[in-house]
């Protein structure tokens, strides 16, 4: 590498949606009885992994674990939430680290905070809270911000720092970051490494869900313009370690059901 260079990035990053929790399932519930609130009795940072969640998380650490040990993450990097901590620990109960990988927690990764829209249908929005169904449609995803929540802005914010963190203390020769977070931080990191307009990573948004489990990769490679290497995408939402292990696929939102921005 050139003297000029500098060098910000692992050798690798992967980030994943924690595992089907228990939460998505009670809004599938929710949504198809028509109800307004979802049925669950844990504060959202509580939710645990479902059985099947479980089971996507053990299959996706099998699928590291088949890699060689000097490919496998040798850094994790969990959301404090129980379902995204739960899933980073089956990961590693199956082997899918490297041996003496740090694990660490990091409250930046938490899911996007939803305030007095928290645990709300897209109906029990637009029942109790008509006037916020309005804004967001209105101002859009990116940008409405519910009292005591976040926008995806908000969330970009705190990501900044996280990136700004793992350039710091992971970008030497050999190193292979895993982040278990979210599907709105999937996305906002997405926006965030690869320069995003609000414009493309909502149409990204709007083509599917992440699914849980699912993994998006970055290798780092050189600038094609003869600049500081950079991370490149080679997947987005890659979901063949379930399909493998022949262990079904979700992709429910976290999010309240709300419409598309």
């Amino acid at each position: 590498m050139s003297a000029r260079m500098t060098r910000r990035w692992p050798d690798e990053l992967w980030i994943v949606r924690h595992g089907q929790s228990a939460g998505n399932v009670a809004r599938d519930a929710a949504d198809a009885a028509g109800l307004h609130v979802i049925d669950i009795a844990e504060r959202d940072m509580d939710v645990p992994l479902s059985e099947l969640g479980a089971r996507q998380s053990a299959a996706l650490g099998r699928w590291f674990a088949a890699m060689p040990e000097d490919a496998r993450p040798n850094v994790v990097v969990a959301s404090p939430y129980v379902r995204a901590r739960q899933t980073a620990a089956l990961v590693r109960e199956a082997g899918g680290l490297a041996p003496g990988a740090a694990e660490k927690v990091d409250e930046r990764l938490r899911e996007k905070e939803f305030g007095i829209l928290d645990r709300l249908t897209r109906a029990g929005i637009e029942r109790q809270f008509p006037d916020q169904a309005e804004a967001r449609t209105r101002v859009g995803k990116f940008y409405h911000r519910p009292p005591g929540g976040e926008s995806w802005v908000d969330v970009i914010l705190r990501l900044r720092s996280v990136l700004d963190t793992i350039s710091l203390h992971h970008a030497a020769p050999g190193s292979r970051v895993l982040i278990v977070a979210h599907q709105v931080i999937v996305l906002c990191l997405r926006y965030l490494l690869e320069e995003m307009s609000e414009e493309r990573i909502l149409a990204i948004d709007r083509e599917g869900d992440v699914a849980n489990c699912g993994v998006t990769r970055y290798v780092l490679a050189p600038s094609p313009d003869g600049g500081d290497p950079a991370l490149r995408l080679e997947a987005y939402n890659f979901v063949a370690p379930l399909e493998e292990a022949g262990t079904p696929v979700t992709a429910r939102p976290d999010a309240p059901a709300a419409p598309k921005g």
